[in-house]
């Protein structure tokens, strides 16, 4: 058992090696190593593959088990009551004893080739003279945040001030308690407020974001370079929040935008210095609906020169500034390439135990998810003939958003764009689902300086930056920080859902692989996650268009190539996926020199295609 707390502490405390990736002022960093690039090459060479490919498989093996396990919630064949109580060292006894030696030994191995990473950002720039200066406030993103339970009806008391959301307690009540879990998850249908005789929050603090769960971090690697250079819970703060809200509730139930205000003014007047914001992927979207939010009369009452006043920088991180295409699958169908790339077993197992309606509903029944529904329509995405990023070997547009390869369905008579995909989910939802997106978000573009300004007035608006426009702050400065290079949805084949025993009318067609068709799904460039469209255009180019950004904010594009290291899950400190990101060397020395004033040192640095693309993006600056 000491072995398996040991890789817990490894899991949550350290990343693979030193960023092959230069810092922005190509500074050398090779006295921060503990061990010799000699001992690192030996400790990566050992012990070979075969060794390697033996554990594992045999790991492999058990978690097959246990997922089959996991997602046979009605199968008779197994008696999910009896997990209840089984633990770690009862299953480090059923393996054989040279399968644990091994892994004893390849964690081993792992550990001393990683663990000279900790820290070593922080420990980097403080060499430099690199300190604390600007208070720091964090806006997580989508699902990163832990929830709490604090409801007090007797159903829920067995749950109280534990996480429904970001832990193992998260994992057990899902297999044991699904109804329970869902009936505290889902958000009211009606109201998207909390469903009667329920009461889940969000968790606060440092904690609420750090792990996900026991040995998955999330915002780990930040803090602890952070804290290397002078930052603690006195001059750096996670405004964490209830992501499953829409971004009006965020203010009606919990009061979020007037707390983080007021802690934003707080940290101003005790440091004399203006905060530095760090937003990752939905968060941006958060945070950008806040910038309107704090200035606008009869809501934030700031004014309009507010933000100037009390920000100094926003570092956006992978920000989906103009939505997630993958967000449409979820809630039209409750798939996403995850899904449909699964193993016929392990699709089996998911739909006896979270069916594909089942899911779908629990996303609708999220509003907040709904905020990354595309926004731009055919001026970014293209339309069926056309798209920004189309590719010269394409023999189909990336507009053609959702295809179908049998047109005699009335569900499926016509190949979909982007624009005509959200009326087609409205159409195959419940009327409530439309009436709350469309209340609560936009996604359109404005063409004129007129329609923005007028749009600033609007709330359902102020998370479309094609809708509106930045806060006229010209001392503010804004980073944007994302990775490239890694295969991201941008197309899907659907087919008539034809099996009776499900409610959904259409799915994933996963049983066509043709070409760049892999199971229903078509991939494009982006981090993983977020498309590059998303995260690239309104930082090198839209922000550059006069009505969407009059003040003529500063804006820094900084891409981060996905050169993921094979030896390490999360893909080690050169990876460009959107989560692992965060744990990325080269982010936490860029967010390290803007937190500490050096931001002026960064050069902008773009690796992709961003800048042909976002010149096809049909959206012009008509009064520059």
């Amino acid at each position: 058992m000491s072995f398996l707390r040991r890789r817990r502490r490894l899991a949550g405390d350290s990343s693979s090696d030193e960023s092959r990736e230069p810092s922005p002022d190509q500074e050398k960093k090779d006295d921060l190593r503990v061990v010799t690039a000699k001992e690192l090459h030996t400790l990566k060479k050992s012990r070979g593959t075969k060794r390697r490919n033996l554990w594992i498989f045999g790991l492999g093996g058990i978690f097959g088990i246990a997922v089959a396990a996991f997602f046979a919630g009605s199968n008779d064949l197994i008696d999910l009551s009896s997990l209840a109580d089984v633990n770690m060292e009862s299953i480090l006894d059923a393996l054989p004893a040279g399968l644990v030696r091994d892994a004893q030994e390849l964690q081993k191995h792992e550990r001393d080739a990683v663990n000279y990473d900790s820290f070593a950002v922080g420990l980097h720039a403080r060499s430099q003279g690199i300190t604390a200066t600007h208070p720091v406030i964090m806006i997580p993103g989508v699902i990163s945040t832990g929830l709490e339970s604090w409801g007090t009806e007797e159903p829920t008391r067995q749950y109280f001030r534990k996480r429904l959301w970001g832990s193992w307690t998260m994992m057990r009540a899902l297999v044991l308690d699904k109804a329970g879990w869902k009936k505290h998850i889902m958000l009211d249908k009606t109201t998207g407020l909390d469903p009667p005789g329920i009461k889940l929050r969000a968790a606060q603090g440092f904690d609420a974001t750090d792990f996900f769960i026991t040995g998955y971090w999330i915002w780990n690697k930040i803090l602890e370079n952070l804290a290397t250079i002078g930052y603690d819970p006195t001059n750096a703060f996670t405004a964490a929040y209830d992501w499953r809200l829409s971004y009006k509730n965020y203010e009606t139930r919990d009061q979020y935008f007037t707390r983080l205000k007021s802690h934003i003014e707080v940290a101003v007047q005790v440091s004399n210095k203006k905060t530095v914001l760090l937003s990752h992927s939905m968060g941006s979207q958060v945070l950008y609906y806040f910038f309107h939010w704090v200035e606008a009369d009869g809501y934030g009452n700031g004014g309009p020169a507010w933000v100037d006043a009390y920000i100094d920088s926003w570092i956006n991180i992978s920000g989906c500034m103009l939505g997630a295409l993958k967000g449409m699958p979820a809630v039209l169908s409750g798939e996403m390439k995850d899904t449909a790339q699964l193993n016929a077993f392990a699709v089996y197992g998911l739909e006896k135990f979270l069916s594909r309606h089942e899911r779908a509903e629990i996303f609708r029944a999220m509003p907040g998810i709904s905020s990354m529904l595309p926004i731009g329509g055919e001026a970014v995405w293209g339309n069926s003939t056309w798209a920004p990023d189309d590719r010269p070997e394409q023999n189909t547009s990336f507009g053609n958003f959702i295809r179908f390869r049998d047109h005699n369905s009335t569900h499926t008579a016509k190949n979909l764009t982007v624009s005509e995909a959200l009326p087609y989910i409205f159409a195959h939802t419940e009327s409530w689902y439309k009436d709350m997106v469309i209340g609560s978000y936009s996604h359109g573009v404005a063409h004129t300086r007129k329609e923005v300004e007028d749009n600033q007035l609007i709330p359902a608006k102020w998370i479309n930056p094609l809708e509106t426009r930045l806060p006229l702050a010209p001392n503010l400065k804004i980073y944007c920080f994302y990775g490239v290079g890694k295969d991201t949805e941008r197309a899907y084949y659907y087919k008539e859902d034809t099996d009776p025993l499900t409610q959904t009318n259409v799915t994933i067609d996963t049983g066509f692989t043709n070409g760049v068709v892999d199971h229903g799904v078509i991939m494009g460039e982006g981090d993983g996650t977020v498309n590059l469209l998303s995260s690239g255009y309104m930082c090198s180019r839209g922000w550059k268009i006069k009505r969407y950004n009059p003040a003529k904010v500063q804006v820094k594009v900084y891409e981060m190539p996905h050169e993921p290291d094979r030896f390490s899950p999360r893909g080690g400190p050169n990876t460009g996926d959107h989560v692992d990101i965060l744990g990325r060397s080269s982010l936490n020395d860029l967010i390290l020199r803007v937190a500490g004033g050096r931001g002026e040192l960064i050069e902008e640095t773009i690796h992709s295609n961003i800048l042909k693309y976002a010149e096809n993006v049909r959206i012009y600056d008509n009064e520059a």
